[in-house]
């Protein structure tokens, strides 16, 4: 099994741990269930759009929702709106449900949420509905040339 997720990782060397499951809903709060994994360190892929801007990928904790609001101005924008499905799976390539930000079809900026970054392991989407990569945070910032920001409130 592979995916561009996984090739993108695998060129690059990056550490990381493949974990399957029986895909049966969308969602983090599944994945963590399904991998009996900590909700706050299951990380769900958000497309975002910003106008003006474009889109961009944003990281967050599956306990949490991204405040947009804050996302627009610490990115100088209007406002920025979830991508709808279509656009989603359009920009990245991948299915809604398992969207990786890992060898996405156009590279888009990445944010992901501080709190993420103070865990020592993750589980983010490996790219295909029922893949998941549990990997350092460290790791995930530096092979996406991402930045960090306080985006979290409570969903």
């Amino acid at each position: 099994m592979s995916t561009p997720a996984l090739r993108f990782l695998k060129q690059r060397n990056v550490p990381h741990r493949v974990e399957t499951y029986e895909h049966l809903e969308k969602g983090a709060r599944f994945a963590a269930s399904a991998l009996d994994y900590p909700i706050e360190r299951t990380i769900k892929t958000l497309v975002v759009e910003l106008c003006p801007g474009g889109y961009v990928l944003v990281l967050m904790p599956g306990h949490l929702q991204a405040d947009l609001k804050a996302l627009a101005a610490s990115l100088k924008a209007k406002k920025a709106a979830l991508a709808d499905a279509a656009t989603a799976e359009r920009l990245t390539g991948y299915q809604v449900g398992g969207i990786s930000p890992f060898g996405t079809k156009r590279r888009l900026p990445v944010y992901i949420e501080q709190s993420l970054a103070d865990f020592s392991e993750v589980a983010i989407n490996g790219g295909r509905r029922g893949t998941m990569l549990k990997m350092d945070p460290q790791d995930i910032l530096k092979a996406l040339g991402a930045r960090t920001l306080e985006l979290g409130r409570p969903e």
